[in-house]
């Protein structure tokens, strides 16, 4: 059996499925609950400093993306920091971390942006016994206005600040949550390994507003008739999360820099697609939400199959594997060619493939008047559009042809796109030979 033990910066979990900080970690009843179901870690929903009160609203405090299913895609949500009172969450965090001494207990924080704060929390932090602490530099609603959350991440010099201050007065792993709400994620990650960050987390949540409620004219989720922009999660924020974990695990200034990932992990595969990028480990918030704690079971169970059926022997062997694979377009191989190719026993004869091509791409695939679809290989560049829009599983698929094969089904031979491909710039094999 594979064996699923994560060990990340030192701190040891039964398997790398960690709860996101986020309403499921906001309290001793929530997290017990959590680590009887089997989750490996935790991460406290972000605590402030003893300063006003935090105040949330008392009324909706999420808009929704829903599928044609009616299946949540995405979540939003204008909620704040914790509203309990800091003493409390820090008793609830030393005996939850008592009673299961072999999970991670991760604190999130968020205090002003001054020295003396962060100096003043952090001790009551670490008599708790957690393992380590997760800065807050990512939340886009409401904190980022009083000058904190992204507010911090977004200025790397800030992040860099902050890191350092919490390095000097805190003797265990700190991890750096970064906002995608940013144009280059890189920065900030770059900021965070300077000031002496011992990993980075990303990503937390993207500025959204998911509706607009046509009758009052309010964005949802609406407060009193008025709404506002909030953080939005879930498995529609995914194909953010997976390239910017790609993107600071192959900068060279990052390299090496443990990463933890999250952004819409809700089956073991979307854990197994970070992890290959780069994440050490995962965190979880969204899915929990939707389906509760026990969905960790099926993503440790399913994991554990994949890994056995894979060969691989611990959650180490997976880290990283893809990044070699992440390039640059230029880099690409202009002479890799592919054709589409339709099963006629699965053909449903829907037209979804003929209808995207002839309108929207490159009017590469025939329709007999008895509606049966084939593809014109002189015009198929292969997008993969067709792949994409047909709704019966491997009807369509893309099939590899070598230059200077014979193709089958119109007796051609392959041609390369460049006949000088081993000088042409876009080669990274000829880049590397100059």
């Amino acid at each position: 059996m594979a064996d699923l033990t994560t060990d990340f910066l030192g701190i040891k979990s039964p398997n790398p499925f960690w709860l996101a900080s986020a309403p499921p970690t906001d309290k001793e009843y929530n997290v017990r609950r959590a680590f009887e179901a089997g989750w490996g870690g935790v991460v406290w929903k972000t605590l402030g400093s003893e300063g006003p009160p935090v105040v949330n609203v008392n009324g909706p405090r999420y808009g929704a993306i829903w599928g044609a299913d009616r299946r949540l895609l995405g979540l939003n949500n204008i909620e704040l920091i914790t509203d309990r009172p800091l003493e409390t969450n820090l008793e609830e965090i030393a005996r939850v971390k008592a009673d299961y001494p072999d999970r991670a207990m991760i604190v999130s924080l968020m205090v002003p942006c001054d020295e003396d704060s962060w100096k003043a929390i952090l001790p009551r932090v670490a008599e708790t016994g957690a393992d380590g602490i997760e800065l807050n530099f990512g939340c886009p609603h409401g904190m980022s206005e009083r000058g904190m959350g992204a507010a911090v991440g977004q200025v790397p010099e800030y992040v860099e600040m902050v890191t350092r201050w919490c390095k000097t007065y805190y003797d265990k792993p700190v991890i750096v949550k970064l906002t995608p709400n940013i144009a280059d994620i890189r920065g900030p990650a770059r900021a965070a390994k300077n000031g002496g960050a011992d990993a980075v987390s990303l990503i937390n949540t993207i500025n959204s507003i998911t509706a607009v409620n046509l009758d009052s004219m309010s964005p949802e989720p609406m407060i009193d008739g008025r709404g506002t922009h909030g953080g939005y999660c879930g498995p529609a924020v995914k194909p953010i999360a997976l390239n910017m974990v790609a993107e600071i695990a192959r900068d060279p200034a990052t390299r090496g820099l443990p990463i933890s990932g999250i952004g819409g992990v809700t089956t073991w595969r979307d854990a197994a697609e970070f992890m290959a990028l780069g994440a050490g480990n995962v965190q979880v918030c969204t899915a929990a939400m939707t389906y509760g704690f026990k969905i960790v079971q099926e993503m440790i169970s399913g994991l554990s199959q994949w890994m056995d059926e894979k060969g691989y022997a611990s959650t180490g062997d997976i880290v990283g594997r893809a990044v070699p694979n992440v390039t640059d377009w230029q880099y690409l191989n202009l002479n890799h060619i592919t054709k589409a190719r339709i099963n006629q026993d699965l053909c449903i004869k829907c037209g979804r493939c003929y209808a995207a091509c002839e309108d929207t791409s490159h009017q590469a695939i025939s329709m007999s008047p008895d509606r049966v679809f084939e593809v014109m290989d002189d015009e198929c560049v292969a997008c993969n559009l067709c792949v994409n829009v047909c709704p019966v599983d491997d009807c369509i698929t893309m099939e590899v042809l070598q230059p200077g094969q014979v193709d089958e089904r119109t007796g051609k031979v392959v041609e390369e796109a460049y006949a000088n491909w081993t000088t042409h710039p876009n080669n990274p094999m000829a880049k590397a030979a100059e």
